[in-house]
């Protein structure tokens, strides 16, 4: 039979029918969901005296944020963690894996085609062997007909577009610790540096008691106290080393590299200022935290499977076609005596089913409510990230102030406590309190330093590092 006899009207028909069904899709339209957002945050420091932001974000580069405290090994640091961070390359991998199950359920929009053929000999034990031949073209086609696929689509969209909110969150996440370790790796060559010119005062001490021990005017026990604690102070120093070690090593795993790869060299001073982010309204942090981002893509995807579960209500429709031919030998197999076509629709729908489609529903649903408490959480979370920060950078300054006048008040009382006991009018218990005075509020200062630059570092995180909703892939 000719092609242009096959039954193509009835066909035709069908396939109107299918693509004019295939216009439903079943299901909820996803709306985002809503949440309360302030009009400000409560520790922002609009309107609190004598706190304002310097070195504000506005003019560095949105990606490297790092880049707002001007350190060069820093920088280099930070740029290796997309690269060589394992937990980073972790994220990628899912997001690649997301990216492709989006491309295979897209594939399923369209028709499928095969090709057959083989070659047979059959014969029995009596009559004469035959040869047979046979090759056909296939497809089949089933429309989505009520939008089934293309709600997968839309949730593994979604997903997909959820999982690039996770790299960045997590690559965010990676920048940020490697930041907090260095700067507490700087506190600390800058407390090692305290404790050894410590121990260099508390040297010239000891000289000094042993001398006047020496000749009888001071006590035994002056000396062994001034001993003990430049000792104290050396231990105190070597303990320091330790934990610079530590924090090198933490760094180095998180720019992806082993521990023995990486060496920081020490600086000559410490940087003291702390720069902070500008603050944004919490509206507009909505569109700045890849977790919130996450969080929401995640809610359209359980949006889009409410739509999967109830298709599941309604029938199944599939086209095919097949063409071929049949011969007993190979020169003839082509010929139109020896041609065979079929085509098809098929409908199927599930009659009886013990309430399985309803409570697949029925999960569906509650999975999208689950996934919309989670989105409402992480913004709540968020919004207190935040004001956490602010209400840390502001007391941290006061505190800073009032720590720089303390020591400075310390070590003119231990100057002055050494001056006396040189001369004879003090007794050395007064001095030994002023130098642990001195020492312990030099200390406090670097504590209140570290926890400034850390709560920085927290602040530009929880703002969501220059990240914005933007860098979503769009399919």
């Amino acid at each position: 039979m000719t092609l242009n006899r096959l039954p193509i009207r009835p066909l035709a028909s069908g396939l109107a029918a299918a693509l004019l069904l295939s216009a439903c899709t079943v299901g909820p339209s996803y709306v985002r969901p809503t949440v309360v957002t302030p009009p400000a945050f409560k520790e922002a420091p609009n309107g609190t005296s004598g706190w304002v932001p310097t070195q504000p974000m506005d003019t560095i580069d949105r990606g490297a944020w790092w880049s707002v405290f001007s350190d060069p090994v820093l920088d280099g640091l930070e740029r290796r963690v997309v690269i060589s961070n394992q937990n980073v390359a972790q994220a990628v991998a899912s997001y690649a894996q997301a990216r492709a199950l989006t491309s295979a359920d897209r594939a399923s929009f369209f028709p499928t085609a095969t090709a057959n053929a083989s070659a047979n000999r059959n014969g029995g034990g009596v009559g004469a062997s035959a040869n047979r031949f046979s090759a056909s073209l296939g497809g089949s086609w089933a429309p989505d007909v009520w939008g089934r696929l293309r709600r997968q689509v839309q949730a593994d969209v979604a997903n997909a577009q959820a999982s690039a909110a996770d790299l960045a969150n997590a690559t965010l996440s990676a920048q940020t610790e490697l930041a907090v370790d260095y700067f507490n790796l700087r506190v600390l060559d800058e407390q090692k540096r305290l404790l050894d010119d410590t121990a260099t005062g508390y040297q010239r001490v000891v000289t000094i008691t042993q001398n006047q021990y020496n000749a009888g005017v001071a006590a035994k026990a002056d000396l062994i106290t001034a001993q003990t604690q430049l000792i104290s102070a050396q231990a105190s120093a070597a303990d320091v080393a330790v934990q610079r070690a530590q924090d090198e090593h933490a760094i180095a795993v998180l720019a992806g590299m082993a521990p023995s790869e990486l060496t920081i060299a020490l600086v000559p001073t410490l940087e003291r200022s702390v720069p902070t982010a500008p603050v944004v309204t919490p509206s507009v942090l909505l569109q700045r935290r890849p977790d919130i981002a996450a969080a929401e893509r995640r809610v359209d995807a359980a949006s889009a499977e409410i739509g999967v579960a109830t298709a599941a209500y309604f029938p199944s429709f599939n086209l095919t076609a097949d063409y071929g031919f049949n011969a007993a030998s190979l020169g003839s197999l082509l010929s139109s005596s020896g041609n065979a076509w079929s085509i098809g629709l098929g409908a199927a729908e599930t009659l009886l089913d013990f309430g399985a489609r309803k409570a697949r529903v029925a999960q569906a649903r509650a999975n999208y409510d689950r996934a919309v408490a989670a989105y409402r959480q992480t913004v709540l979370n968020a919004f207190r990230g935040v004001e956490d920060q602010l209400v840390a950078l502001r007391v941290l300054e006061q505190e800073s102030t009032l720590r720089d006048q303390a020591l400075a008040s310390a070590r003119q009382a231990e100057q002055i406590a050494l001056n006396r006991y040189r001369a004879g009018q003090g007794d050395f218990t007064t001095v030994v309190q002023a130098q642990n005075t001195a020492l312990s509020s030099a200390q406090s200062v670097l504590s209140v330093l570290r926890s400034r630059r850390n709560a920085s570092v927290g602040l530009i995180e929880a703002l969501g590092g220059g990240w914005t909703t933007a860098d979503l892939p769009k399919r």
